[in-house]
């Protein structure tokens, strides 16, 4: 079973890669057989494995050949594409009701108020001197104490790593990260030439350090994505030591730290002579409101704006304004709070629903991480899914190290909770049917 497991692997790392081309034949069921020594019939499931996950196709008399869609659409948050009908369980976009309503009242607001000519002009590159006092007390209430001259505005916490990448960061360098992280941030550095290397801890990152010349760390040390976990606060405090021991650039990613109601202190409060924190307001407040900041190093900050100026020159203006009004009138600090709540529900729902499959998932996140039993196919199951309008995303765009372990990713905070609750039944449904083929 094992070697089996094995070769399925291998033949879906060297196809997603491209190391096996679109249309390549693959060795007939007996020379695969014989080159693995294994027998006929395994090499048959091989095939048919791989074809279940959308990887091959196979044509009578003439062989198997490598497909030209690698990953089947909607498996992954790089393909973001959901039909009208379909349950997402992929992406998320956290809504609560009456959201509309601040949009509407702040919109009226502000045409009544206020110099509107001067959002119609380009605004200073890092951001208006009031607005980054308003991020900066945001920001202290997360427990990073930053002058306004240390903070940056930027489109988004997205636009923020691209900006800290290109400021920071040069083709080569080795950035640490973990075994699963990110799919922006993995999309990011493939973009820029930056060579990721993953490390399970801080020991790991040590040795890490002593045989290559590690120039960065990206973590997401409160509410880790897509696990969930929440750093201790010794681990950070060791995390820290290490960037100081080996010269490293903490990039501190806390998107989803408002989820947290007693975070740790983060590491901007414990290295900030070499951490840049970069957050924003898109999954906390609303996802078209694309308004991030960074906290950084004051050494950094004159590079930073460099590369805003070049990437946007500045956040839009009109949505700037409407964000750091309601940073300033507790608006946010309401919508966070609320989504907690909101979280917390969806996580209970969850675990109800998929108890007995070992759900991972924070107390208060928007997503639970699901492994899958030992012979199960993340690929297979999420195109199953697929087919009963149900969107969902394996472990492949978070997995760093190869092979991807076999797992799913369940986004809870893009549909209603009955809807969760049916959807969440299937997969479980799904998995169990799958486990007893």
């Amino acid at each position: 079973m094992a070697r089996y497991k094995a070769l399925v692997d291998a033949f879906a790392a060297r196809i997603r890669s491209g190391a096996l081309a679109p249309g390549a034949r693959l060795p007939t069921h007996r020379r695969l057989a014989a080159d693995h020594g294994i027998a006929v019939v395994t090499a048959t499931r091989v095939y048919t494995e791989l074809e279940t996950m959308g990887l091959v196709s196979r044509e009578q008399g003439r062989g198997t050949f490598v497909r030209d869609l690698a990953v089947p659409a909607g498996l992954g948050v790089d393909q973001h594409v959901v039909a009208a009908d379909a349950v997402d369980l992929n992406f998320n976009y956290p809504s609560l009701p009456g959201q509309t309503d601040l949009l509407r009242q702040a919109l009226r607001d502000l045409a009544t108020s206020g110099d509107l000519e001067a959002l119609l002009r380009y605004q200073p590159h890092r951001g208006r001197p009031a607005d980054r006092a308003a991020v900066a007390r945001h920001l202290r209430r997360r427990g990073v104490v930053a002058d306004p001259s240390r903070v940056l505005i930027v489109s988004g916490a997205q636009h923020g790593l691209a900006v800290v990448c290109l400021a920071a960061l040069k083709p080569g360098d080795v950035v640490a990260v973990d075994p699963l992280t990110y799919p922006g941030f993995k999309a990011l550095a493939l973009s820029l030439g930056l060579d990721l290397v993953p490390v399970a801890d801080a020991d790991a990152l040590g040795r890490l350090c002593e045989r290559r010349p590690v120039r960065a760390v990206y973590t997401m040390p409160t509410l880790h994505n897509p696990l969930g976990t929440v750093m201790p606060l010794a681990s950070r405090a060791v995390l820290a030591e290490l960037a100081h021991r080996h010269d490293l650039l903490l990039i501190e990613d806390g998107s989803y730290a408002y989820l947290e109601p007693d975070p740790p202190a983060p590491l901007a409060a414990l290295a900030p002579e070499r951490t840049v924190y970069v957050s924003g307001l898109s999954k906390s407040v609303a996802t078209g409101l694309r308004v991030g900041f960074l906290a950084a190093p004051p050494a950094l900050v004159a590079s930073l704006e460099r590369a805003i100026r070049l990437t946007t020159w500045n956040t839009p203006a009109l949505s700037t304004v409407i964000a750091c009004r309601w940073l300033e009138d507790g608006t946010v600090d309401d919508l966070e709070a609320r989504k907690r709540v909101d979280a917390a529900a969806r996580q209970d729902v969850a675990r109800s629903e998929l108890d007995g499959l070992g759900p991972i998932g924070h107390p208060s996140s928007y997503f639970t991480w699901l492994p899958l039993p030992e012979d199960a196919r993340a690929d297979r199951l999420a195109a199953t899914l697929g087919r009963s309008r149900i969107s969902v995303t394996t472990a492949e765009p978070f997995s760093v190290a190869s092979p991807a372990p076999q797992a799913l990713r369940l986004a809870l905070g893009s549909t209603d909770l009955e809807s969760l609750r049916t959807s969440l039944r299937t997969v479980r449904r799904v998995v169990l049917e799958d486990a007893f083929q």
